[in-house]
């Protein structure tokens, strides 16, 4: 009976040992089923994404033709209102929409079926150019105008732009006698050359370092090859030449006005209006050699009036 049961036990495997190789062949079924499910996982995946890739293909090829049917539909309605054909990009340039984790229906282009009148062309290259030109005509008749209206004033002394000027030098015209020519300053950056007619009248040296009054806004003109900017203004008769003398204290550069005519000169007296030779038959000296212009003086604010050193009751050019 000992010898019987002994051998049952032998040939009957342990208990223990066959739950652990059940244990451990339940890890390899469970570890097994794991890598199937990963496998599966990733299979539905791939083949998810190749039927989005497909969808998103057939996603843009849908709105490739959409963007071309509003381009054109735009070019149309353009064309009808007689604007210029302006070039559009292609659908190629447009980022494709695969690229992109869901199709821009909402940014690349607008519905099907909706007005395309978001759409806005570009204005004509040569809009800014037309539009400068017409700025510039503008300013051109604008300042065609108010030349006008200035050369329309009332023609008086006040047109006349004199300045208190330093004749800082003066020498004989090399081609004229009876010239002389001087650098003025006149309250420039740089001296004015004037050419004056005073050989005959005022010796050379009482020429050098001097005062004077200057018109100087006649146009230049040129005399025996010399080219005037200005005019040194003189009692004058036919006998005997004076130079206009600024009241102490004057500098060069100061404006020299009559009392009465108020007004800002003209920046070039034009020769065909003749405002110098309409004012200058008033210019005369009084009583008492003061320059005046119908009877009111040549003065310079807050420093005097202008005169002649003896001429009196004298035409003034």
């Amino acid at each position: 009976m000992f010898l019987a049961r002994s051998l049952i036990k032998m040939s009957s495997p342990n208990p223990l040992l066959r739950l652990e190789q059940r244990a451990a062949e339940a890890d390899q079924i469970i570890e097994y089923l794991k890598q199937q499910v990963q496998l599966l996982k990733e299979k539905a995946s791939a083949q998810a994404s190749v039927r989005e890739e497909k969808r998103l293909t057939v996603e843009n090829y849908k709105l490739k033709n959409e963007i071309e049917a509003l381009k054109k539909q735009l070019l149309e309605k353009e064309k009808r209102r007689g604007v210029r054909d302006v070039p559009m990009p292609s659908v190629d340039s447009v980022t494709d929409v695969c690229s992109k984790p869901a199709p821009p229906k909402s940014t690349d282009a607008p519905p099907s079926g909706s007005p395309p009148t978001a759409v806005q062309s570009p204005p004509p290259k040569d809009e800014p150019k037309k539009k400068k030109q017409e700025k510039k005509g503008g300013e051109k008749a604008e300042k065609k105008q108010a030349a006008a209206s200035q050369e329309d004033a009332k023609v008086d002394v006040s047109r006349l732009d004199l300045r208190v000027g330093r004749i800082i030098t003066a020498e004989k015209h090399p081609d004229a006698d009876s010239l002389y020519v001087e650098q003025v300053d006149v309250g420039e950056a740089a001296p004015r050359t004037v050419v004056s007619g005073l050989v005959k009248h005022i010796p050379l040296e009482q020429m050098q370092n001097r005062m004077a009054i200057l018109l100087c806004n006649l146009k230049p003109a040129k005399m025996r090859g010399v080219v005037s900017q200005a005019m040194v203004m003189c009692a004058s008769s036919p006998d005997k030449v004076e130079i206009l003398d600024p009241p102490s204290g004057s500098v060069p550069g100061d404006r020299v006005s009559v009392q009465g005519f108020p007004g800002d000169p003209d920046k070039e007296l034009n020769p065909k209006k003749k405002v110098w030779e309409q004012v200058q038959p008033d210019l005369r000296t009084d009583q008492s050699c003061v320059a005046t212009y119908k009877g009111a003086a040549f003065e310079v604010a807050g420093k005097g009036v202008c005169r002649a050193q003896t001429m009196s009751n004298s035409g003034i050019k």
